[in-house]
């Protein structure tokens, strides 16, 4: 491994080191506490990736919740309501990875695609059972 003259590489230094900073400067957590919220930033940024990227990074949510208010009667609160948002949410994030032609980094357009179709499904099993 290249190491410069002062004896360090300067990418495992605390400087550029996320996890060593935040333990000097959170000191008395528990020693799982900081990779957890490493690794939960990495979850965000790569989710927001293929739901926003370029865009605002609530965009996801901006956009559902633009859909809902287009139909303000609609049962948004039951459980085929729930479903809807969750497909909804799906075909958001499906459109807006074509529309920005972003590879997505953690679900891409076939598995979203896939999901569609399993809450559609299950949106018809709840109308059959007696839903709204």
């Amino acid at each position: 491994m290249w190491e410069p003259e002062w004896g360090f590489h300067p990418l495992n230094s605390v400087k550029h080191n996320p996890a060593a900073m935040l333990k000097a400067a959170f000191p008395h957590g528990h020693p799982d506490f900081i990779p957890d919220l490493i690794e939960i930033a990495q979850l965000h940024s790569d989710k927001n990736h293929d739901y926003a990227k370029g865009g605002d990074p609530l965009g996801n949510f901006t956009r559902v919740a633009a859909l809902m208010q287009l139909y303000p009667e609609f049962p948004w609160a039951t459980p085929q309501g729930n479903a809807t948002v969750q497909m909804l949410k799906q075909l958001d994030a499906f459109m807006w990875m074509q529309s920005a032609k972003t590879q997505a980094k953690v679900e891409g357009h076939d598995s979203r695609l896939k999901d569609i179709q399993v809450f559609a499904g299950l949106i018809r099993i709840m109308l059959r059972q007696g839903g709204e």
